[in-house]
């Protein structure tokens, strides 16, 4: 028994005459006829009741009827899904983004693409960098919102929006009353700031950004999490230097300040190279839309 068999049956348990039922299978009657005593044999029951007037389905009949149109609507939508899925309009996405991404091009890109793509799955993943690093490498991600990388010829890459590293300090701290901080008003500050395994990019520019005033940086706390480097800078155990991104919504007990030509980095989007998700060719297709300038539904 296959799919056309069932299709057989139903013709003629929906139109109760062979003849009809025949046409609709674009078959003359006598070879319908067979595949229908060839059904029956088949299943070991008696489908139809029939006489040289009548079609009739016995009970088993109706009860198979049921299950047939049942597992053809299941067959007819796993092939529509399938051909979905093929074409990047239906499956899942698995979207890595840092933290502070969520604070800018992040909630933009997953509307647009949930408006575009409803049937696609995204799987949101907020990971520090080194983490999203080495997923993609693993092929455990399928595209990422990250840092850009050094050297990464295995990625494709698309850049979304150029970011800079601030400086935060306690509510009442002496750098409040400056409108800019330099890299040797570093020198006696205690820093807090995630570390080299956690934020390479990150920390590469606050060494080299100090190290253009010859100082060297006292970092006090190393907090994998940048909210958490926020809290800590709030307690007054130190100044913070995080993403200018991030000091959107600081509250009251922490001010932020810019650096004097501070350090600036991009954040990009970016997938394997040879990823095989059809469906991550279109989240590009946006966000290529965005830095244009514009919104693609």
């Amino acid at each position: 028994m296959d799919t056309r068999h069932m299709q057989y049956f139903m013709a003629l348990a929906e139109t109760l005459h062979f003849g009809r039922a025949a046409a609709r299978m674009n078959m003359s009657q006598p070879p319908f006829s067979r595949q229908i005593a060839s059904i029956e044999k088949t299943l070991g029951v008696t489908l139809f009741e029939r006489n040289s007037r009548n079609v009739a389905l016995t009970p088993a009949g109706k009860h198979f009827l049921e299950d047939c149109r049942t597992i053809l609507a299941g067959f007819d939508a796993a092939c529509r899904d399938v051909r979905l899925v093929a074409s990047g309009m239906k499956g899942e996405l698995r979207l890595a983004f840092m933290m502070h991404a969520a604070h800018g091009v992040v909630p933009s890109l997953v509307r647009l693409y949930s408006q575009s793509r409803p049937d696609i799955r995204l799987i949101l993943e907020e990971r520090i960098p080194t983490d999203i690093d080495r997923l993609l490498t693993e092929g455990r991600l399928d595209v990422a919102v990250t840092f850009r990388p050094i050297h990464a010829p295995h990625l494709r890459v698309m850049s979304l929006a150029r970011d800079r590293l601030q400086l935060i300090a306690p509510a009442g701290h002496r750098f409040e009353r400056c409108v800019s901080i330099r890299p040797q008003n570093l020198a006696s500050e205690r820093l807090i700031t995630a570390p080299a395994s956690v934020a390479p990019t990150l920390r590469t520019a606050i060494g080299i950004y100090c190290a253009t005033a010859g100082v060297v940086p006292n970092f006090a706390f190393e907090p994998h999490l940048q909210h958490t480097i926020i809290r800590l800078v709030a307690e007054g155990l130190g100044v913070g230097l995080i993403p200018q991104s991030l000091c959107r919504e600081l509250g009251e007990t922490v001010v932020s300040r810019p650096l004097e030509n501070a350090p600036e980095f991009d954040v990009v989007l970016c997938a394997p190279a040879s990823v095989d998700n059809p469906a991550v060719a279109h989240l590009f297709d946006i966000a290529a839309t965005q830095m244009a300038g514009g919104e693609k539904s």
